[in-house]
């Protein structure tokens, strides 16, 4: 499989819905596969809240199971795009950026960004691969909105959206939930206002107590039950000493793990763009007439053990979609990974995005 990796520089800027304007702005892509000669094979892949540009190819590819050789997203025919997010902090514009005017990192001061200034910006991207239209945008969480916003503000630009455990919004309880982790963040004695990078600290801590809630929020009670139960901890395997159970072990070791290599501004910023997500918003909150002036087929997979968007926000995107008469197929499956089972290739899963991939 064909993999290029590139930092692409936008002149030109762009207008964030904030109301700020980045004059120039970067973002970190990744391409695999390629490019036809009348560039008909496109496939946009966008990333969830704690992803990159790295969707596969490597050890760090977050959708190794799904994208490659004769895989769901066939490399062999498609030519797969997946950039890190603005406000990110792989590569592309961020946080951890140089602001031009300062000379210093953005840290705190980076502006707001949202799913919409995403989808702006790998519209730019699509521009630059000189793509007319992509087969495909596809993504899961976060990257499932995308992929709906994808359909609604460029309706000629998409032939098909994969929306993958998404919602048309986030609910009171997702919003909640993120902003338990935001105060854990902002507690932090290392977070200093969020002039962390000043100071040469980072909040390790926050990052890691924002992400372990963040992983109880992924999983149902019954998956839970089922992979951890009450079963204590091996004491040979025990990442923490103070930990007895194995949901404990799990917690922690994710929770350590996340924190060594994301920063908490982006993570500030990418879950407000989460919570403030509404696929209605241009609409006053009439989602049909949102979706009325859509043009491509969409696929909606919701998994059976997804407590942050379970299978009824899946349903929602489906009924909105048939009564504007939007070709839309709603499948739920089996997911034994809570929310992440759209990361994890099962034969349902895998049959599924072929042939929607594939249809006429």
């Amino acid at each position: 499989m064909k993999i290029n990796t590139d930092l692409i520089k936008f002149e030109s800027g762009i207008n964030l819905e904030s109301g700020i304007k980045l004059e120039s702005f970067e973002l970190m892509v990744e391409t695999y596969g390629e490019l036809n000669a009348d560039k008909t094979n496109g496939i946009l892949v966008c990333h969830a809240f704690s992803g990159n540009h790295q969707a596969s190819g490597s050890e760090s590819g977050w959708w190794n199971e799904i994208i490659g050789p004769d895989k769901a997203i066939d490399t062999n025919k498609y030519f797969v795009v997946c950039s890190n997010n603005l406000g990110g902090c792989s590569g592309s514009t961020g946080p951890l950026s140089i602001n031009p005017k300062t000379n210093k990192s953005y840290g705190k001061d980076f502006p707001n960004v949202s799913v919409l200034d995403w989808v702006n910006s790998q519209k730019k991207l699509m521009d630059y691969f000189e793509i007319k239209q992509w087969h495909m945008v596809a993504g899961g969480s976060l990257g499932g909105m995308q992929a709906l916003q994808w359909s609604i503000s460029f309706p000629d630009s998409i032939k098909k959206a994969g929306i993958f455990a998404a919602a048309v919004k986030s609910s009171t309880q997702n919003i909640a939930m993120n902003e338990v982790g935001r105060e854990a963040i902002r507690k932090d004695k290392n977070y200093m206002g969020g002039e962390y990078l000043d100071n040469n600290v980072k909040p390790k801590n926050g990052l890691k107590t924002a992400r372990m809630l963040g992983h109880i929020t992924y999983s149902s009670e019954s998956i839970m039950d089922q992979k951890f139960g009450r079963k204590f901890q091996d004491i040979n395997s025990k990442v923490d000493g103070t930990v007895d159970y194995e949901v404990e072990n799990y917690l922690q070791y994710k929770g350590e793990k996340f924190s060594d290599t994301f920063d908490a501004n982006s993570y500030i910023l990418m879950t407000k763009a989460m919570d403030g997500y509404d696929a209605a918003s241009k609409t006053h909150g009439d989602l049909e007439l949102a979706m009325s002036d859509i043009k491509a087929k969409l696929l909606v997979v919701g998994f059976d053990s997804d407590w942050l968007y379970p299978p009824k926000r899946s349903k929602e995107i489906q009924l909105a979609a048939m009564n504007v008469n939007v070709p839309c197929s709603c499948v739920i499956l089996e997911g034994k990974q809570g929310h992440d089972s759209f990361l994890f290739a099962s034969d349902d899963y895998v049959n599924i995005i072929k042939g929607f991939i594939e249809s006429v």
